[in-house]
């Protein structure tokens, strides 16, 4: 009994993606281009049909994916929100801040997750017997699975380029602080740290120097650097060569103390990433260790009073 209803599901899901496909590719009623609009009121070549023709490209599996893939990115969109927290990820990710696109990862991530279900499932609907409906359930949390762990990734891929940014952030300073002690001007001093750095954070300096050649002043780009961080340091940091480059003040050792905070920052943050491991170490010592222990202690005694009874 279980082999006809697997065989007439999987001949209604692909009957399903058929219609699908067929009706992602109809063209749909009042979003018709500008060209087709205007078409009626222009006037036409000798020899060419007068009557309006819609001008339609060929049907391809292609184009109905790409069209089928943005609607449900739109709808991912709209159901979860959020595009301005992703936007500003994506940014601090060193991504470029398309949300449309992450969006159809998302939805390619639950599709995948749904398949790989779906043919586990099958394979348990065969040799198991298990329900269909248990296999519909999981498949959608699956997909819901997918699309959350895509944006789970992308807040760990964001919050680890911060700590490469922090983590070479000191070192960036004291090298521009070098510079401008040395007599460089604040551009100059920028360009010779990116040219001679590797890095995230070197890689955004390059990045203000190029929009700043290519119009936007040094200032502008600056600033653009410490939206796209986010890190109170680096805002700081910002400020203090938005302020020196604007009205020429001293920055050699507004650079010295700034590296040294983050030094400190660093410091502190290490302590208490150290208290929280210290506080995990407990879980395996607590449920692991003690109770081999205990039992080690107390089994010898226990079997020997059972002897002696």
């Amino acid at each position: 009994m279980t082999g006809p209803l697997v065989l007439g599901g999987l001949l209604a899901g692909a009957l399903a993606t058929g219609l699908w496909l067929i009706l992602a590719g109809l063209p749909r009623p009042g979003r018709s281009d500008l060209a087709a609009r205007i078409e009626p009121y222009l006037d036409k070549l000798p020899g060419e049909n007068s009557s309006w023709r819609r001008a339609t490209e060929p049907w391809s599996l292609t184009d109905s994916v790409t069209r089928l893939g943005r609607r449900a990115a739109r709808l991912v969109d709209r159901v979860f929100g959020g595009a301005d927290s992703v936007s500003l990820r994506l940014q601090r990710a060193g991504l470029p801040p398309d949300v449309e696109g992450f969006r159809i990862q998302q939805v390619l991530w639950g599709t995948a997750s749904v398949v790989v279900v779906s043919i586990l499932g099958s394979v348990l609907i065969w040799t198991r017997g298990v329900s269909p409906t248990a296999l519909i359930v999981v498949a959608v949390s699956a997909a819901l699975g997918g699309v959350l762990l895509r944006d789970q990734l992308l807040t760990r891929a964001a919050s680890r380029r911060e700590q490469r940014i922090m983590g070479e952030f000191p070192a960036i300073a004291e090298l521009l602080a070098l510079s401008v002690t040395a007599g460089e001007g604040t551009t100059q001093a920028l360009d010779r740290v990116a040219r001679l750095s590797r890095g995230e954070l070197a890689s955004e300096l390059e990045l203000c120097l190029a929009q700043a050649r290519t119009g936007a002043t040094m200032a502008e780009a600056l600033q653009g650097l410490g939206a796209r961080t986010g890190l109170g340091p680096i805002v700081r940091f910002v400020d203090g060569l938005v302020v020196a480059i604007e009205r020429g003040t001293p920055l050699g050792e507004v650079l010295r103390a700034q590296a040294q905070d983050a030094r400190e920052s660093a410091r502190q943050q290490l302590i208490e990433e150290g208290g929280r491991r210290e506080i995990l170490m407990m879980i395996p010592v607590v449920f692991l260790v003690l109770p081999v222990t205990v039992l080690f202690a107390v089994y010898p005694g226990a079997s020997l009073l059972r002897l002696t009874v």
